[in-house]
């Protein structure tokens, strides 16, 4: 089979590999028709991300169809169309158990990390059971299968880890520091819990017009329209916000939250630091203010799925751009220069 093969720092491409076969009873192996490029991928490239070992398969968001189960897969079967997420979820560990598969001792983000993903014709996924979603039946509803593949990772991360993880209440302000896939998937998901205010902040006017597409009440174009935070305090009468969503991952913006939470606030944290950002407790300690962090546990995801089937959501707005997995490279160019490109979310097509 054809795979996108990470060969070191800055150094990837298309290999022939065997096609992966079932290795234990809870396996299965997937026939990918689409997968797409996170935002992690990216690190990796840059030799950000030390688990990935040189020779690693990249990817861990798709959705495809079943081509072999393991003997103790039960809720799948040959020929099932299928959602992959991105978290591979045992099921019955001690995180699991307390619902947060991020941590499973033998899942968690494994797939195109420490175990070969979903950039490839095939891949196999351990605990099928547990990680894998079926596709709603066309019988039932058509839901464009671009979106779909947005179930894999950015719309449970948003609404995890940003909307819920930021306690957001009906009649509540948000802000949403970062307009990219996962910030504009934020403002889909805290739609669903109806505020009032959604301000999106981002230096990139096109992502903020998306962000003004998709539900944005204001847009703040950071570096050309004056102060964010005097901006900020002007739409909240002066508060501040109830709740701050961190999507970049820089020191800068998470600071920019700590300024823009009003008293009793949340800041929930989204983006991947990689390095040290400074807590303002001088200016937090007294103003009953919460710091969240979560990684992505995909347990909302059955959820997004009949969302999306009912049509409450928009995810396909994110899919900007479609690739052939010949074109996979030009794909990752596409996506790792987004100024130029504004490319969201890029879906890769397998023929």
């Amino acid at each position: 089979m054809k795979a996108l093969v990470y060969h070191g720092q800055d150094h990837f491409g298309i290999v022939e590999r065997p096609k992966p076969q079932v290795t234990a009873a809870t396996d299965a192996v997937v026939k990918l028709s689409k997968t797409t490029i996170c935002g992690t991928d990216l690190h990796i490239l840059k030799g950000d991300v030390p688990s990935v070992q040189h020779g690693r398969i990249l990817g861990h968001e798709g959705l495809g169809t079943i081509e072999s189960v393991g003997s103790g897969v039960s809720s799948f079967k040959l020929g099932d169309r299928v959602i992959i997420s991105c978290i591979t979820a045992c099921g019955a560990c001690h995180y699991c158990w307390r619902g947060m598969p991020s941590h499973c001792t033998s899942g968690g983000w494994i797939l195109g990390n420490t175990i070969d993903g979903t950039q490839a014709e095939y891949v196999r996924i351990p605990h099928a059971d547990t990680s894998l979603h079926h596709i709603p039946s066309a019988t039932d509803t058509a839901v464009d299968e671009d979106a779909l593949v947005m179930i894999s990772d950015i719309l449970p991360t948003a609404l995890e880890c940003g909307t819920m993880n930021g306690r957001i209440t009906p009649g509540a302000s948000v802000a949403v520091v970062g307009a990219g896939p996962v910030g504009l998937a934020a403002v889909l998901t805290a739609q669903l819990y109806s505020p009032v205010l959604v301000i999106v902040i981002d230096r990139d006017p096109a992502r903020l017009a998306v962000a003004q597409r998709l539900g944005a009440t204001h847009i703040i174009h950071a570096g050309a329209d004056g102060d964010v935070v005097r901006r900020v305090l002007e739409i909240t009468d002066g508060r501040g916000v109830d709740t701050a969503i961190e999507a970049v991952g820089i020191a800068q913006t998470f600071e920019l939250c700590q300024d823009l939470i009003g008293v009793g606030g949340t800041i929930a944290n989204v983006g991947v630091h990689g390095g040290k950002a400074d807590l303002h407790l001088e200016k937090l300690w007294d103003r009953n203010v919460a710091i969240t962090t979560r990684l992505v546990d995909a347990v909302t995801s059955p959820m997004l799925v009949e969302l999306l089937a009912a049509g409450k959501l928009d995810a396909k707005a994110l899919a900007t751009h479609s690739f052939k997995f010949s074109d996979v490279e030009k794909a990752y160019a596409a996506f790792g220069d987004a100024g130029t490109s504004q490319a969201l979310k890029v879906i890769i097509n397998f023929d």
